[in-house]
Formats: structure tokens, sequence, C-alpha cells
């Protein structure tokens, strides 16, 4: 069995799982199981600093289609299954399961992926799959954005937004000409668009990963610019702008429009020594027992030598006027737990 074995009493240090996590997405399913779990894009079972390039083997038995880790604290985790363990979707030919996106959604656990492959952004595209138990199987529903259906290139990078009125949206998109950061209004179900619904491009072309958040009647959209995946040369950081309408326009505390390429209300970014660095694509925010909220994200670490891209969490602090930030815009070292009160078994 894969694990993260960490001795935490009360204090903990990034990175919380010491193995390839890329891309991570995190559920809060302890009402149901007991559990949290999080989802990563595939990675190699050894994890090797072949992980790079998100697990690209020539034999797929080497290969765990989408990592599923579960936990009770946040902190220390488990491997626990293959999401796909009958191999991932091939609607893309010759492609890799990248960037899961998972909520709990009408009694089912629904999960989007992208199926991508590495500078061709004509061919990638993004599904979604369910299943009744937040570690699978998954069955796959097939694409709902792609380039030859929105127009849209490097349509990866799916995330799921359901307003409070029940209104369903996914947010997408990635690095390079004709992307950036898209935005779709989904049928009730949240399987494909709606009938006639048009995409509108929210973040610039050198943004990717995105994340929304409600809270006191902001939009908050989190998205991550930079390099991903170069090693300890990765520039990745997270940056965050805010709207007062779901389908935007947002922008920055100072005005600046997400959509400019010069955006950078940069709120978590590596360290100064290069303990972390390609800090991003960062996961949903959950709330402790506290009340404190958290956010997870991938970095490369230098304990691992910049292997693979490791699992990290921080607290995530809101401003009186509503802007969140990371304490010191890195991650975590020597760091208070989160609040978990466990209940039962």
């Amino acid at each position: 069995m894969l694990c993260a074995s960490l001795c935490c009493a009360q204090k903990y240090s990034n990175p919380v799982l010491r193995r390839d996590c890329p891309d991570p997405t995190i559920l809060d399913d302890r009402q149901r199981s007991g559990w949290f779990y999080v989802y990563s894009t595939q990675s190699l079972s050894d994890d090797t600093a072949k992980a790079q390039k998100d697990a690209a083997a020539e034999d797929e038995s080497q290969i765990i289609n989408l990592p599923v880790y579960r936990s009770k604290d946040l902190i220390n985790w488990e491997f626990v299954a293959d999401g796909f363990p009958n191999g991932r979707p091939d609607w893309v030919r010759n492609s890799q399961l990248w960037a899961p996106d998972i909520n709990y959604v009408d009694g089912k656990y629904v999960l989007y992926y992208s199926l991508g492959a590495w500078a061709q952004i004509f061919r990638e595209g993004s599904g979604v799959a369910i299943s009744d138990s937040p570690t699978g199987p998954f069955t796959d529903l097939g694409e709902v954005v792609s380039f030859k259906s929105t127009g849209a290139t490097n349509s990866i990078d799916a995330n799921l937004f359901i307003d409070d009125d029940g209104r369903r949206y996914l947010f997408w998109g990635s690095l390079g000409p004709g992307s950036g950061i898209w935005a779709i209004e989904l049928e009730k179900d949240g399987y494909k668009p709606a009938e006639g619904a048009r995409k509108k491009h929210l973040g610039a072309t050198n943004m990717e990963g995105a994340y929304v958040h409600k809270r006191n009647g902001w939009y908050y959209l989190f998205t991550s610019k930079g390099s991903c995946c170069n090693y300890e040369k990765s520039t990745y950081r997270i940056v965050v702008a805010r709207s007062r309408n779901v389908m935007g326009p947002y922008a920055g505390p100072d005005g600046k429009r997400l959509t400019s390429g010069s955006f950078d209300n940069v709120i978590m970014h590596g360290d100064q020594d290069k303990q972390f660095v390609g800090t991003g694509h960062n996961t949903q925010i959950l709330t402790d027992d506290a009340g404190q909220d958290w956010m997870a994200y991938h970095s490369y670490w230098k304990g691992n030598g910049y292997s693979s891209r490791c699992l990290s969490i921080d607290k995530l602090i809101w401003t009186e006027d509503g802007w969140p930030y990371f304490e010191g815009s890195e991650p975590g070292v020597e760091t208070d737990v989160p609040v978990i009160i466990q209940k039962g078994n």
C-alpha cells in the first residue's frame, strides 16, 4: 500500500503527501464515509521521477489512472484505490488522465477530468464520470467540453461550480493561444453545456487550473500562472480575482481584470530558499471544525529532489474587505494542524 506517514500532534510541515500528487482535488466526505479524499492526475505506482509529464509510461500496468487517497485529519494520507481500475476513458486517443475535480451531487460522486496530450492543444478535452462510492470505480459519461465542441484550445482543468439557485457552471481552460479560463452554463444534470449556452472568456491565456468559490456575495476565481511542470525551475503560483457575477468579469484589488496577461494578484508562491517551488493548481476550500478555511495544492519539494509534485495544504485567511491570502504567501512549515473533531470510529 502506498501511504504518507507523518508524525504530528499539534504541528505539521508541508508537504503532507510526499509522493506524486499533481493537480489535486479534495472531497470532505465525513458525513457519509467519515473520511476526506484527495484525487490527482495519473501517476506511477513506484513514484519515480518518471512521474513527471503525468506518468507517461510504456507499461500501462505501472500507471494509477486516478489515484485516490484518504485521511481523517487532512495531514496523514493513505492510498486506497485507483478510481478507474479497468482503464481510464479513451475518447481522446493516446491521452493521459489529468486534473480531476470531485463533487458529491444528487447522491452521486461526480468526477470531472481531463484527457490530455502534451502540446496537442486541439485534441484535449474534459469529461465527466460518476460513482456510488468515493473510491470508485467511476463510470465514464464522456466528453463535456473540447476544442471540437467549444472552439477553446487546451480544454482541460475542468471545475464544476453550483450556485445557490442550483444552476451549474463549468470553468475550464489552460495555457496557450485560444485558451485561458473559460466558463459555460451546464444542463441541470451538469453533464453537458446547456442548450444555447455560450462560453465566456474570464482569464488570460497564461492561466489554468480554475476554481470558483462563493463567499458573502462575491465569486472568487482562483487560477494558477507560470510553468507547472519544470521541476526546480517551475514558476507556478496561485492568483485570485473576484466578481459579483458568476460569469464575471473578475478583477483583483487594484481593479485589473483577470483577462489581462499581466494580472498577478499572487497569494501563494515558492519560498526564497527553494524548499518549495511550482506551488499551484489548488483544490476546493475546506472548513475545519474551528471554522478555519484550508486549501491544498501541489508543489515540488526539495526534500525529494524536486522529482514529483507533492500535496501541500495551508490555512486560507480572509482580510476584512474580503480578500483571501496565505500567511507569508508560501508553504507552511511547523504550522498548527487543522481542527478536526473525530467522531465515532
